[in-house]
């Protein structure tokens, strides 16, 4: 069972991109597609067979890499992250249940996660452009994931 898509733009994903002044059109229907892709909407919360949590399926690699060489970077958008996680990250283990319970935290990370990348978020509804966003940025080359699945999930779930 998949979570209700109109209430995750409106109740979760768009105030947490609002909050850390991240906010488009774009980046929220991006966040929506990765956990279309993902999780089929919040269906899995943990990854089959390995490491990746929460609707966005991010590994506690990813998760560690963006606190050590980002966060770290950016005292001000790391405040905001660590309000949304209601302790200072230093309190936590990555593979933490904060990626699965958190709806607000996780939604941060896949934003921030995107944010570190220097190509910009394609144009707001483009769904192609979404999908190689999400395979060369997220899945990365040598993941599974392909474009079209990118592209049918997002159609399923977030259109």
């Amino acid at each position: 069972m998949s979570l209700n898509c109109k209430d995750l733009r409106e109740l979760v994903v768009r105030p947490v991109l609002q909050h850390l002044r991240l906010w488009s059109p774009a980046a929220e229907d991006m966040v929506l597609g990765t956990a279309a892709q993902e999780s089929a909407l919040g269906t899995y919360l943990k990854q089959v067979n390995g490491p990746a949590l929460g609707i966005y399926q991010m590994e506690p690699a990813t998760h560690n890499d963006l606190w050590n060489n980002y966060l770290e970077y950016k005292p001000i958008l790391r405040k905001q992250v660590e309000d949304m996680l209601g302790t200072s990250v230093h309190d936590i283990d990555s593979d933490d249940n904060s990626l699965i319970g958190n709806l607000y935290y996780a939604t941060a990370m896949c934003r921030i996660h995107y944010l570190r990348v220097p190509e910009a978020i394609p144009v707001h509804k483009d769904v192609k452009g979404y999908a190689a966003y999400w395979k060369k940025y997220y899945n990365t080359p040598l993941g599974a994931g392909t474009e079209q699945e990118f592209i049918d999930n997002y159609k399923r779930y977030v259109k």
